[in-house]
């Protein structure tokens, strides 16, 4: 009998070693990385590189499953090609929102987690620049976008792997509306970030 308490005893203590987050335990999570982001049904587009950063928390309601939300800068947008009255035109449209994740994180193996949620997103600045070829000539120039959507929904989905506190975080954002007033471009991007998780 004490053999199989004992055996019972090392089973609970590995489980409880291999648990992926405390159940009850809000943690934090600053975090920053690089955005890939590009709009769907945009003729030409490349992908725009820009910055994503912010903080999310977490909380765990078991040792497998947990909820985080939070707030991230994000850069977004795309790069595309135009013409105008004979002129080539290279443009980037510069869409940076505040985007709040709400994911539901549930916790594969020790460490890796898949994820999945809904992100309203608010815009906070919306400009195109680019360079105009005619000809010989060149110019240059940037200008407000009157036309860019103030509100933005999006579904987050992707993966995390943590190790000794350090997140590793990629993630496809589905644009879910409209990004402009007209047209059907919709947002489309990766996110992929670096972040150190603490307990409060």
């Amino acid at each position: 009998m004490k053999k199989i308490m004992m055996i019972a005893a090392m089973i609970v203590a590995s489980m409880s070693a291999n648990a992926q987050v405390a159940d009850g335990v809000f943690t934090l999570k600053p975090t920053v990385g690089i955005n890939l982001a590009n709009m769907t049904k945009l003729d030409d587009s490349k992908m725009r590189a820009g910055l994503v950063a912010g903080v999310e928390g977490e909380y765990g309601l078991a040792d497998d499953f947990s909820f985080s939300a939070g707030v991230l800068y994000s850069q977004q947008g795309a790069k595309y090609k135009d013409s105008f009255l004979g002129a080539n035109l290279d443009l980037t449209c510069k869409l940076d929102y505040i985007n709040i994740p709400i994911m539901a994180n549930y916790y594969i193996v020790k460490g890796l987690a898949v994820k999945v949620g809904v992100q309203p997103g608010f815009k906070v600045s919306s400009k195109i620049s680019g360079n105009a070829t005619y000809d010989d000539l060149n110019s240059s120039g940037s200008s407000s976008i009157d036309n860019a959507k103030g509100f933005a929904l999006s579904v987050p989905m992707g993966l995390s792997y943590e190790y000794n506190n350090i997140v590793l975080d990629a993630r496809y954002n589905l644009g879910v509306t409209k990004a402009l007033d007209n047209g059907d471009a919709k947002h489309s991007w990766f996110a992929i970030t670096l972040g150190y998780k603490f307990a409060l």
